[in-house]
């Protein structure tokens, strides 16, 4: 063994309280983001998840703490409900129906394990008489989907909708 491999374990007890293992701005507006939905296919959607994980997983690596928001708009209303919205243009069909407890259980895990605020448009709501009460319990309303994104991005946030 070397001199400085015999020595490295005792510079780093002495250089590393002296150092600052996490960036200096932890919530630079790199780490503020929000997606939109206003989409129907569960496939695009799962992309969105995925991406959000992804995100989150990069910047918990630079230790920082990204804050991310999801707004869901028209179509995005199926992905925030266990109601099939009959009698609406947002019914749920097979290819949704086949996978909706995997989305809502990943969404759940970002809304209430990793901090991803959620919300939905209660213009879209309300226009189909859907009750508050049919929402997943993490789901925030907000008056207008897409004031809410335009508000974010006047705060900084970065606009993200997956293809």
């Amino acid at each position: 063994m070397t001199l400085i491999q015999r020595l490295m374990p005792w510079m780093l007890a002495i250089v590393l309280p002296f150092t600052s293992l996490a960036p200096a701005n932890a919530a630079d507006d790199g780490a503020k983001v929000v997606y939109h939905v206003d989409f129907k296919d569960p496939t695009r959607y799962s992309a969105t998840l995925t991406s959000i994980n992804n995100i989150i997983n990069y910047y918990e690596s630079e230790l920082m703490m990204p804050e991310i928001h999801l707004v869901f708009v028209g179509y995005g209303i199926r992905f925030t409900t266990d109601d099939n919205l009959k009698g609406t243009p947002y019914v749920a069909k097979k290819p949704l129906l086949e996978r909706r407890a995997e989305l809502k259980g990943r969404l759940d895990a970002l809304a209430n394990v990793r901090g991803v605020k959620v919300h939905l448009c209660d213009k879209t709501r309300s226009e189909i008489n859907l009750s508050k009460d049919a929402l997943y319990d993490f789901i925030d309303t907000t008056p207008s989907g897409v004031a809410k994104i335009a508000m974010l991005q006047s705060e900084g946030f970065a606009y993200l909708k997956i293809q």
